[in-house]
């Protein structure tokens, strides 16, 4: 009872939103989950229904007759050179605009910036015509090249101001002893750096994996297509079968959740990374 008279009613009152926003948010991912080991038949007794029994056979029928084993791979096969790529190319481009001086800075810095604020919608049409000029068109090449050339303008915003909350007495020390520009990126910046470079991969593996316009345009080969573009040629096949399709949307989202809990405390540190500078 003490532990209850110590809580002020603002805190009371902020924990009780918390915990509504937090059911809001989950309810309908456990709805989604419980309707995925439903028959036909337990779906039309409503959505909070519990079942019989759980029909995990569903999964099997979404993984082999929705081609998910073609399609999980090459969200793999195309999700990790995206990340690793970007992460990369966004820490040598962040390390020049937060140390560096160079001609035009400020300006390819807005660049950079107004390339991120372009939607993927404006570009989509001059992009198809250059990857099939490229010769480009249904191959892995045309998935990953453009989402890279997407992440970058991110990847270097992101780290550039990661790096400005860096302790300026470490970088002076190092430049003091002789140091030069890669010496210091290799041993004093990246190793400070592993918890923003874990929150910035773990955004672009989560806008990866969901990207979908990109593959969906450059890509009509069932061989290529990527699981977000294999889901919607599932749905049109499994309409009427909501427990078999809702099967197919937990596979999909599966991993993104998974590697959330796997990298989540990293996440958190990586953005609360300069809060305590």
């Amino acid at each position: 009872m003490s532990r209850w008279s110590n809580i002020s009613a603002g805190t009371l009152f902020l924990r009780i939103v918390l915990w509504l926003l937090a059911f809001v948010t989950i309810t309908p991912f456990l709805l989604l989950l419980l309707t995925s080991i439903k028959s036909k038949a337990d779906v039309l007794q409503g959505a909070f229904a519990l079942p019989a029994y759980p029909h995990f056979e569903n999964y099997v029928d979404a993984w082999n007759a929705g081609h998910f084993n073609i399609y999980f791979w090459n969200s793999i096969i195309v999700v990790i050179p995206v990340v690793a790529a970007s992460v990369f190319l966004g820490l040598l481009t962040g390390f020049a605009f937060a140390y560096l001086s160079f001609p035009f800075r400020r300006t390819l810095f807005a660049i950079l910036t107004l390339g991120m604020m372009v939607p993927a919608e404006a570009f989509i049409i001059p992009l198809y015509y250059e990857m099939r000029y490229l010769g480009l068109i249904n191959t892995y090449a045309a998935l990953i090249l453009p989402q890279i050339a997407m992440s970058i303008p991110f990847s270097t915003i992101f780290l550039a101001s990661a790096m400005q909350q860096l302790p300026e007495e470490v970088l002076e020390a190092a430049v003091l002893d002789g140091a030069g520009r890669f010496y210091i990126l290799r041993k004093i910046v990246i190793p400070l750096m592993v918890p923003a470079m874990s929150t910035l991969a773990l955004f672009l593996f989560i806008w990866t994996w969901n990207e979908f316009l990109i593959p969906f345009i450059l890509v009509n080969d069932d061989d290529y297509r990527t699981l977000p573009l294999g889901m919607l040629f599932f749905q049109g096949r499994y309409t009427v079968n909501t427990p078999v399709l809702t099967a197919g949307a937990v596979i999909v989202i599966f991993p993104l959740i998974v590697t959330y809990l796997i990298f989540q405390r990293r996440f958190i540190a990586g953005l609360t990374a300069g809060a305590t500078k």
